[in-house]
């Protein structure tokens, strides 16, 4: 008897999704309301897809295994994405000082826009599996409370009739808005924890073209400080494809980046450092200031639920979303597709207590990553959904004290690279050599300016217009 997936939504936890269930059934059949496009280009239905998305080594290295042999990483590169090694190819700028720059190159992370992240994975995914697409809205479950059946579809333009899509496996992909509660209460399944905790964070982003002789520029990125007792405020200048700079601003509750082009500017200039505003006011800007609000922390504890129905599974940001500046989401969501995978190749696809085994599975990459934005969060003093308590408090100066060694301790800095990577749990950081490097402190002296060298300083005082 032939099997049947239905994965809802084609994002990139969709397309992994897929990915994931293609060698286990007969057909997988991907259901998407909006008009995807032909090439890397933004669409309605993302609607962070225009600010900074950071594809992690742990993240890269899930998506890879879920297509063996279909050279993803190569696919990349050759559209345009850049691979930053964390050790040597990025300046960035923590609470507690700059971090320096080592021989060692670190774990390698790849930057490019959103959309060529979702085109390329895409294309990949179905090139490489019998997945196919559908243009049709979900619009309920079928089955009952112990097993899903199914979904309940009506076409994207709502027109025409509904029609009912049996399945073997059901998986909910459909990303931030997904209706799962209703869905689940469409079938008698109610209870379902979830939490939001939300700093309030704004996203303002602007892509400028490259300046001549700036084409080798570190990526540079200018933290948030959640220590101080009032908002935080980010600034980061990117490298993406066909030759342009993505800057993007953030802003946590009271402290919001503005949308006109003046207004940007200023906010990079009154950041801790100015280098941010030194490059980009030198540079050509080739689009206007896109903002951005959908950025809290929510998730959703189906791992816990007291009953969950066999043959539906919940991935991505339908299962947990986080805030954006920490660059975890698309790396958590094919953790999440490579759990899926892994258990649908031990038992099968229509094995019992799949389901349930495949949200815990799920859930550990998605703790791990809820842990770094909400325990930095929290401290943002008006984060709405939570408060800082004493064990997140002690987390934090535990943080902030590796964060320093980080600063002139390779031994330090290495835990930080493996756990922002997602390439190792937070128990990374206790580890002998880790936690004698924080208890120790930096090694080196805290660096005054940026770590550039002489060709870069040369190229930011080329393009300063600021007066900085």
């Amino acid at each position: 008897m032939s099997r049947r997936a239905v994965v809802i939504g084609a994002g990139l936890a969709g397309m992994l999704a897929a990915a994931a269930l293609s060698p286990a059934v007969d057909e997988v059949i991907v259901l998407e309301r909006d008009d995807l496009p032909d090439g890397p280009e933004h669409r309605r239905g993302l609607p962070q897809g225009r600010h900074a998305h950071l594809l992690m080594a742990g993240g890269l290295a899930a998506m890879e295994d879920l297509l063996p042999g279909a050279g993803l990483r190569k696919r990349l590169l050759a559209a345009g994405a850049h691979e930053i090694p964390l050790g040597n190819g990025m300046v960035a700028l923590t609470p507690d000082g700059w971090l320096r720059r080592w021989r060692h190159e670190g774990p390698r992370m790849v930057t490019c826009s959103r959309a060529l992240v979702d085109w390329v994975v895409r294309e990949t995914v179905l090139a490489h599996t019998g997945a196919t697409v559908r243009k049709a809205n979900a619009r309920a479950l079928t089955g009952g409370s112990h097993r899903v059946t199914g979904v309940v579809t009506a076409p994207a333009d709502g027109t025409g009739p509904e029609e009912v899509l049996d399945a073997d496996l059901v998986v909910d992909a459909s990303g931030r808005g997904s209706r799962l509660l209703h869905w689940l209460d469409g079938v008698g399944v109610r209870g379902v924890e979830e939490r939001t905790v939300d700093a309030g964070l704004v996203n303002a982003t602007r892509l400028y073209r490259v300046p001549e002789g700036a084409g080798g520029f570190p990526l540079t990125v200018l933290q948030a400080n959640p220590y101080a007792s009032r908002p935080g405020r980010s600034g980061m200048v990117m490298p993406i494809e066909d030759g342009r700079w993505l800057v993007s601003l953030a802003g946590t509750r009271g402290g919001e980046p503005p949308a006109d082009p003046d207004g940007f500017l200023r906010y990079t200039l009154d950041l801790p450092h100015p280098l941010v505003g030194r490059l980009i006011s030198g540079a050509e800007p080739v689009t206007d200031v896109h903002v951005g609000r959908s950025t809290s922390n929510v998730r959703r504890y189906v791992e816990r639920a007291r009953h969950w129905p066999e043959g539906f599974v919940v991935l991505g940001d339908a299962l947990a979303t986080f805030n954006p500046a920490y660059g975890q989401g698309m790396s958590v969501a094919a953790m999440g597709a490579r759990a899926l995978a892994e258990e649908v190749r031990r038992s099968g696809a229509g094995a019992a207590g799949l389901a349930r085994r495949v949200q815990r599975g799920a859930a550990r990459p998605v703790d791990a990553a809820w842990a770094v934005a909400v325990g930095q969060d929290v401290m943002y003093p008006a984060t709405r959904g939570a408060a800082a308590s004493p064990a997140d408090r002690l987390v934090a100066a535990y943080t902030r004290r590796l964060t320093r060694a980080a600063t002139g301790s390779y031994q330090a800095a290495a835990a930080l690279w493996d756990v922002t990577s997602l390439l190792a749990g937070p128990g990374r950081v206790l580890r002998p050599g880790a936690l004698l490097s924080t208890l120790t402190g930096p090694v080196l002296p805290p660096a005054a300016q940026p770590p550039l060298s002489r060709a870069e300083w040369r190229t930011v005082h080329a393009l300063d217009r600021t007066g900085a």
